[in-house]
């Protein structure tokens, strides 16, 4: 195993036992899911900084949203949070709309198919995305230095982005490891397509409740690409390393 294997499971086993205190220590508080995301969007953006030092500068900034048609994949807590936010936004019942409208054309499409509908987020308005405070790790982690070939992808004139791997390694990293806590702690860990499952959270106020309990509330929404099994070992191996 080389040096930079190396620091990422001492990484990812870091961020373990982070979250692994963080839902021990507020199980039972409603503050729990904003003090995990806030702790995994705080140690994304620092360590993105550090892992990113002589890097070109990304090209992703306020205004371009031409990858946001994109299928985005997120955690329950994420989701949750996300549900949270929508009912502080003045502007809920519209988006709420606007999510209903892309859930209904976007579920059960795979990457490919999503990428080749050009359907653009619900949550993106005139250019800029209107949940950005409260976006999942999946957005987080998507980052390009270039936004020509971002075009041109979009357009399906090319199919390759020089994409930064300082941000998706980090994020994967992250998301991994705060899986493998929610896992260990014995709660839901799977990953769902973000329109479907959020149109479940808010057509349900038990929703959250629910997921706390131990029931997989959001599973009609589960990305089933992902082999559970399959990552569970690999956490249970980084975990025994």
């Amino acid at each position: 195993m080389n040096t930079e294997e190396d620091g990422a499971l001492a990484f990812f086993r870091a961020q373990h036992r982070a979250f692994t205190q963080t839902l021990g220590e507020r199980r039972e508080r409603e503050d729990m899911m904003p003090a995990l995301l806030a702790q995994a969007y705080s140690s994304f953006e620092g360590n993105v900084e550090v892992q990113a030092e002589g890097q070109p500068a990304i090209a992703c900034h306020k205004g371009c949203a031409t990858c946001c048609t994109m299928r985005v994949i997120a955690t329950a807590p994420e989701v949750l949070m996300l549900a949270r936010y929508m009912g502080t936004a003045a502007s809920t019942a519209d988006l709420r709309q606007r999510l209903v409208e892309a859930d209904r054309a976007t579920r059960g499409c795979d990457e490919g198919q999503r990428v080749a509908l050009r359907r653009r987020c619900p949550f993106i308005a005139k250019g800029a995305c209107v949940i950005y405070p409260a976006r999942p790790l999946a957005c987080r982690g998507h980052a390009s230095y270039d936004k020509r070939a971002c075009v041109e992808a979009a357009a399906g004139r090319i199919d390759r982005i020089p994409l930064s791997m300082p941000h998706m390694m980090v994020r994967s990293l992250i998301q991994n490891a705060m899986q493998s806590a929610l896992r260990d702690a014995g709660y839901i860990w799977a990953a769902y397509e973000l329109n479907h499952a959020l149109t479940i959270a808010l057509d349900d106020e038990g929703c959250e409740a629910a997921w706390r309990a131990g029931e997989d509330v959001f599973a009609p929404a589960v990305v089933t690409e992902i082999s559970q099994d399959e990552m569970a070992e690999v956490f249970d191996r980084i975990q025994a390393g």
